[in-house]
């Protein structure tokens, strides 16, 4: 009884295990993606989103979902067709083409849904967390940053819709590390200098607090 007890545990262990390691690959495989490391991987990967973020601007969420399924449709049932008139006319029996993909297991563990639950739960605390903080003003500063980025964000969505904000957001995601990787010391040096800059103007900020807030600050 104990022996099926301890290996129960060590199989959910070891399940457990497997999970946050395969989840560790794929999080280093997009790291290795954003990076560049396989440059002709990067610029499929960057060419095709902003290609479907700029269908999703001009057409529908609908057909741009319906083109693409046609599209890989049309390439898998030519290749498909292809290979069958080769066999046939070789006379080979090499089989489906596209059996070794067939054969791969894609389901999703129920471990790996439990572990990115855990972790999707920790982030949600967080934010619910600093929310409140922000817009309850615990902290006066904090709260006078936030109005500041909510402020500009007006103007933002006032010049920009969702999608257009999407596509800056997918070239700065692909493009912001290979610059920084060239321009590593320039771009470090003038985000230092920026920093310092804006906790000058905090601090003088907060020098010019009422004391009263200060008190429940330092609190």
């Amino acid at each position: 009884m104990a022996d099926s007890t301890s290996s129960s545990h060590s199989s959910s262990s070891s399940s457990s295990n497997n999970s946050s390691s395969s989840l560790r690959d794929l999080t280093h495989s997009a790291l290795q993606l954003v990076h560049w490391k396989e440059p002709k991987k990067t610029a499929v990967a960057f060419g095709l989103s902003l290609l479907i973020l700029i269908s999703v601007a001009t057409l529908s969420v609908i057909s741009v979902v319906s083109y693409l399924l046609l599209t890989c449709l049309c390439v898998t049932i030519t290749f498909r067709v292809y290979k069958s008139v080769i066999q046939a006319v070789q006379k080979s029996d090499e089989g489906h083409p596209f059996r070794s993909l067939l054969d791969r297991d894609i389901s999703v563990s129920s471990e790996s849904v439990r572990l990115l639950a855990d972790q999707s739960l920790v982030h949600l605390n967080w934010f619910t967390s600093q929310t409140r903080r922000l817009l309850l003003v615990e902290d006066l500063v904090d709260s006078l940053k936030l109005s500041a980025v909510m402020w500009m964000m007006t103007y933002v969505g006032s010049i920009f819709n969702g999608v257009t904000i999407l596509i800056l957001a997918d070239i700065i995601f692909f493009t912001t590390p290979l610059i920084y990787l060239k321009k590593k010391t320039q771009i470090d040096h003038y985000i230092e200098l920026i920093r310092s800059r804006v906790e000058e103007k905090l601090h003088k900020l907060q020098d010019r607090l009422p004391g009263a807030v200060k008190r429940t600050k330092a609190e």
